[in-house]
């Protein structure tokens, strides 16, 4: 059934085939989706999985110092290269 109605998943195994696995990833947007979900794993495993401010306001407040304490533990990771003569 697979040759006359293909599901997403053949039809991804095609792509792969055909193009290689670098080009599938490009067209069909797995790469971003991948950093999507790193990043949630990240912010669950160092935030917590839910917010405990009660009202919308304090939630994006704290949702947005998560963001920054998550992006100045990224920026601390990253290496600096510098040129050398």
């Amino acid at each position: 059934d697979a040759a006359q109605n293909p599901s997403t998943r053949d039809c991804h195994i095609a792509d792969i085939a055909a193009r290689g696995r670098m080009a599938w990833q490009t067209s069909s947007g797995y790469n971003q989706r991948s950093r999507g979900e790193t990043l949630m794993g990240r912010w669950k495993a160092v935030i917590g999985p839910k917010l405990k401010a009660r009202s919308f306001e304090n939630q994006k407040t704290e949702a947005k110092i998560g963001v920054r304490i998550l992006d100045r533990m990224t920026e601390l990771g990253r290496p600096n290269f510098e040129r050398t003569a």
